[in-house]
């Protein structure tokens, strides 16, 4: 027996064998798998659907990349909050960001706000960690069992309170 094309005695069949050029050609006639797209026709209606197209995806990136809450404000107040730690404008980058967008869920930037000064924000931000380690949501890391415990040496009783019963469930 040969590979050869035709030569096989069995084959009944007396059609000439497309090339692979004729079936991509004849791939690419037949529109009935895809349907076509429908494109603007006029230069008006171009541009209309490139800015369209341009302020959709300007859209997407701000909701749907944004690793922060509050978008592309969330990740620009977190950005703050990373950079002025060790400032004395820190209270200050963790005050704004409360006051936009409420406590973090970024566990890491949430660590980062128990080094506030201000005893207010601080028994928000121990609240905070508390409903999260009690729903399972947040892990007690030993950095965050060291935290913890710095603050239950802190000169206001209810900061220095939270984070025992904090020390406690860990």
């Amino acid at each position: 027996m040969t590979s050869g094309g035709g030569d096989d005695p069995r084959d009944t069949s007396e059609r000439p064998r497309k090339s692979w050029r004729e079936i991509d050609a004849s791939r690419d006639r037949s529109g009935s798998r895809v349907p076509a797209e429908r494109r603007p026709s006029s230069p008006s209606a171009v541009a209309r659907a490139a800015a369209a197209a341009k302020q959709y995806v300007r859209q997407l990136d701000g909701s749907l990349f944004s690793k922060q809450a509050g978008g592309t404000e969330g990740e620009r107040l977190a950005r703050a909050v990373r950079e002025a730690h060790g400032t004395p404008g820190f209270d200050a980058a963790c005050q704004a960001h409360c006051e936009a967008l409420g406590v973090p869920d970024d566990p890491a930037l949430l660590t980062l706000f128990l080094d506030t000064k201000d005893p207010a924000l601080l028994m928000t931000v121990l609240d905070a960690l508390a409903e999260r380690t009690k729903a399972g949501g947040l892990r007690a890391t030993s950095g965050l069992r060291t935290q913890l415990r710095l603050l239950s040496q802190s000169p206001d009783d209810a900061v220095a309170e939270r984070a025992e019963e904090l020390l406690a469930r860990a």
